[in-house]
């Protein structure tokens, strides 16, 4: 056989190989039916910043101090000691809340704990897993490599890596339930909803937190409503307020992971 002909052939049978079969992704997963989760209304929430001031407090992380205010935590965005994190989004000159044009709103940035989640798919080592019953994503440092391959495989810019650590470890919110916390092991909600003032924050499992939602979605802008604090399912308490015009969409209901 000619050289020529034989790289002809090796071409061939190498696009044989990288065609030969089908490739089918898998079905996506389906959420765990008693899960639990948080719903957050961006509507209601106000920047006071409890909940990341309760957050630190449940997990025992010192203050991020950044910028020239030195009085307060004043954390921009997720590190190894800011597992959830309160940010403002302006238009213009920013004068009322919630309004498009010349306008500002909240965001809540933590672990979405994801029905299926990138971070576990390209963990090597199952670093990160899944809880069957209640669908939160733990870590588990004895496992982990430190190669960080889970912050490339989260949407979110969720997974915060400890460079300061010669061994190197993995940050991010477990739902105050990692060992020596066990605060839903222990019949508790998470910190953040327990801090939140105005309910923008709520605990509870994923089907209640999601009828809530739609209650609310289906509620007249002006029209008064209860809304809870705490726990959706028996709430610490309620407190009536008109109610904004909801975006007819649950973001984080069938998005990404």
């Amino acid at each position: 056989m000619k050289r020529r002909d034989f790289l002809k052939a090796s071409v061939g049978g190498a696009a044989a190989v990288l065609t030969g079969g089908r490739v089918e992704a898998r079905p996506n997963l389906e959420p765990a039916p008693n899960a639990v989760g948080m719903l957050y209304d961006a509507a209601l929430c106000v920047g006071c910043k409890a909940c990341v001031s309760k957050c630190k407090a449940v997990n025992g992380m010192a203050p991020v101090i950044e910028g020239d205010w030195y009085s307060w935590d004043s954390a921009r965005d997720l590190s190894k000691d800011t597992l959830n994190v309160i940010k403002v989004y302006r238009d213009g000159e920013a004068q009322v809340k919630d309004r498009v044009v010349n306008g500002f709103a909240f965001e809540k940035r933590s672990c979405m704990h994801c029905v299926d989640p990138g971070c576990i798919s390209v963990c090597p080592v199952t670093a990160l897993r899944k809880d069957p019953q209640t669908g939160i994503v733990s870590y588990h440092a004895d496992a982990c490599i430190g190669c960080r391959t889970c912050m490339t495989g989260c949407p979110y810019n969720v997974p915060q890596f400890d460079y300061n650590n010669p061994f190197g470890e993995i940050h991010k919110c477990q739902m105050c339930n990692q060992p020596g916390v066990e605060r839903i092991d222990k019949g508790q909600i998470t910190g953040c909803a327990e801090a939140c003032p105005t309910g923008a924050t709520l605990f509870g499992t994923r089907t209640a937190l999601l009828e809530e939602a739609r209650r609310r979605m289906s509620l007249k802008p002006g029209e008064s409503y209860s809304y809870p604090r705490g726990d959706v399912r028996h709430p610490d308490s309620r407190y009536a307020r008109e109610a904004p015009a909801y975006q007819q969409h649950i973001w984080g209901e069938k998005e990404a992971g």
